[in-house]
């Protein structure tokens, strides 16, 4: 088991990265929302991760950065911009 947790570990980690640069260069509304997709893989992996190895506080922190996640995919994606 502690192979595919550490492969997860690594899919965990790379996307959160690729995300981060992508939500970091604000490119437009669309891409931004769609980094947020990749951020809620990134924090769900991280929580598989987490209760792999038995690691609360790594579950406790991803499940709450899946629903900031899922709050940004809303405010990027679903939501309308207000009219200027």
């Amino acid at each position: 088991m502690a192979g595919m947790s550490d492969f997860l570990g690594y899919v965990a980690m790379a996307t959160g990265i690729v995300a981060a640069v992508v939500v970091s260069a604000n490119l437009s509304r669309k891409i931004t929302g769609y980094a947020f997709i990749v951020f809620t893989v990134s924090s769900i992996v991280w929580v598989i991760v987490g209760t792999l190895k038995g690691e609360p506080p790594l579950i406790i922190q991803n499940v709450a950065l899946t629903a900031v996640n899922v709050f940004g995919i809303y405010r990027w994606l679903i939501r309308k911009e207000k009219p200027s």
